[in-house]
């Protein structure tokens, strides 16, 4: 992860906890971000089970690795490094206040299988199965992975036959619901500081961002500042909950700050939300069929469903399974869902925003040559926020002074720096066309949709190039061979192309009227910021045998 090594990552405690349990009964597992993680006797009997097993075909980040080569970890390492971190914490916190708080060897399991379990009952892609696919195929329903990963619990004791009291199952499943709309009430948990480490409801800061966030910054090659080990380091808990030292206010920022980067360039990206749409709807066609949404249902049939579903439909022969099929091979041609365009919501029209639909863009046609159809068009409503909507997550995290102060408080942003946001969540609308040739079409509609919806345009410029290409054949049909090749290819859109009635100069004479090479003028579109706009249309055009002579953007 750019610049930091495996030494600057490991958290150097593996002491601590070697003091604390007799090492040759764990398990050693070499971790790429925390070095050496120990895994204890009970925690390896659901480690070594079909069903955690699954985890390594479920990748962290869904189908991110199509853009981000090396996003290729799994919600196996993730949860290792959870499982760690929460034993790191719990311990940390029983080093320096155990007598005060009364942590026991029971607080210290069950935080640990809170920390290993917590993504068990994950789906396919991420937050995709859950968030995009389910709702599609089963309008209305209430399902999250956190209560699959209570039930799996349950069926893993069951079906391994784990010798575990079940006070200590009760409490782990509370811990992993602690996050959730389901989640116990605080005046009903012991120890509530406990359910604060893996799952924290209460201001968002939890050992599962700790992990998530470096280990995904280091699988995208990206830079990450944040150090969690500040936080683990210094926390303290007063009054039932964990609190930071007031110098560590920016530390904390930093933390959702990063998160939000995170999903603004790698979870939200705009080519994998494109590869997330069509995955969506390679899966909600093959549904019928394959009856991929009734694994939900029991956690016997569950387990069995991961990330390799998208290769059973690749390789079936079913003719039931073709549009399935096509897609998926799209997907592995790069022949995606081509970005139209995007906008932010301004900040005034978040609070009501609804979602944008299809049939908005659809409807906001004018005129145009071709009519637009529902299915012609995708829009994705991406929603980016520190953990707490449009609040500051700040708000609700306590601070104090020093070690020898008992009192705890919160910090308003004014008194740290006036440079901190103003605004907590950004509301981001992607329209994609699923035609190639439609995409001027659909960016039209979507202008006319902002200009109804708020009355100005607040979407991106689309970055054009006027280009004059000419070819040296005579009396070739340039413009039906670019209207074939960009439709076939769908790289680069021909807006329009038309001949221009100019004289030229060839070899330093003039050529005559039928001997002079022909001139057009093409008018091409730039997806996004392509700032190799003018290499990549070159190299488009120069493979059809047409040579620019001037280009201008």
């Amino acid at each position: 992860m750019g610049a930091f090594s495996n030494e600057d990552l490991s958290f150097s405690s593996n002491f601590n906890f070697a003091s604390s349990q007799d090492l040759r009964f764990s398990k050693q597992i070499r971790d790429n971000v925390h070095g050496s993680i120990y895994i204890d006797p009970l925690c390896l009997k659901f480690v070594d089970t079909e069903q955690f097993q699954r985890l390594r075909e479920l990748k962290q980040l869904g189908v991110a690795h199509m853009v981000y080569p090396g996003a290729v970890h799994s919600r196996f390492e993730h949860s290792l490094g959870v499982y760690w971190l929460a034993n790191e914490a719990v311990h940390k916190l029983k080093t320096h206040q155990g007598m005060e708080l009364g942590i026991d060897h029971f607080d210290i399991q069950t935080v640990k299988l809170a920390g290993l379990l917590h993504d068990i009952g994950h789906g396919p892609f991420s937050h995709l199965f859950e968030r995009e696919f389910l709702p599609q195929v089963h309008n209305g329903l209430d399902w999250s992975h956190e209560e699959m990963s209570v039930d799996m619990i349950d069926h893993i004791v069951d079906e391994h036959h784990i010798d575990i009291d079940s006070g200590t199952i009760k409490k782990v499943k509370e811990m992993i619901l602690a996050s959730s709309k389901i989640a116990l009430t605080k005046s009903s948990r012991e120890k509530q500081f406990l359910y604060d480490i893996v799952a924290n409801g209460r201001n968002g800061i939890d050992v599962d961002k700790f992990d998530y966030i470096v280990r995904d910054s280091r699988a995208c090659a990206l830079g990450c500042n944040f150090q969690f080990q500040r936080l683990m380091e210094t926390m303290r808990v007063l009054g039932d909950e964990i609190c930071y030292r007031a110098k560590d206010y920016l530390t904390i920022h930093k933390l959702f700050a990063t998160r939000a980067d995170l999903h603004r360039t790698v979870y939200t990206h705009a080519k994998v939300k494109a590869i997330e749409l069509m995955v969506v709807d390679a899966l909600v066609k093959a549904n019928d069929y394959l009856q991929i949404a009734s694994h939900i249902e029991h956690p016997s049939q569950y387990w069995k469903l991961d990330d390799t579903i998208l290769k059973t439909i690749e390789t079936a022969p079913d003719a039931e399974l073709k549009e399935s099929r096509d897609l998926i091979l799209r997907v592995r041609r790069r022949d995606l869902y081509q970005f139209c365009n995007e906008y932010t919501v301004p900040i005034d029209k978040i609070e009501h925003f609804k979602d944008v639909t299809v049939r908005d863009i659809v409807c906001s046609q004018k005129s145009s040559s071709e009519r637009l159809n529902e299915e012609d068009v995708a829009v994705s409503n991406v929603r980016i926020d520190l953990t707490r909507g449009r609040h500051n997550p700040l708000e609700s995290i306590h601070f104090f002074k020093d070690y020898e102060s008992d009192e705890k408080f919160s910090i308003p942003d004014e008194r740290i720096s006036h440079l901190l946001p103003t605004s907590y969540q950004d509301m981001i609308v992607r329209v994609y066309s699923k035609k190639a040739h439609l995409v001027e079409t659909i960016s039209d509609a979507f202008e006319n949709f902002q200009l109804k919806t708020y009355g100005i345009k607040a979407q991106f410029l689309k970055e054009r190039a006027t280009v004059l290409f000419m070819m040296s054949a005579i009396n070739f049909d340039l413009k039906e061979k670019l209207q074939v090749a960009t439709a076939e290819r769908s790289k680069i859109p021909l807006l329009s192309c038309e001949r221009k009635a100019q004289s030229w100069f060839w070899g330093g004479e003039r050529m005559e009227a039928g001997q002079q090479p022909l001139q057009w003028k093409l008018n091409v579109e730039a997806k996004g910021k392509n700032l190799n706009f003018k290499l990549a249309a070159s190299k488009f055009f120069t493979e059809l045998q047409v040579f620019p002579i001037l280009s201008q953007v």
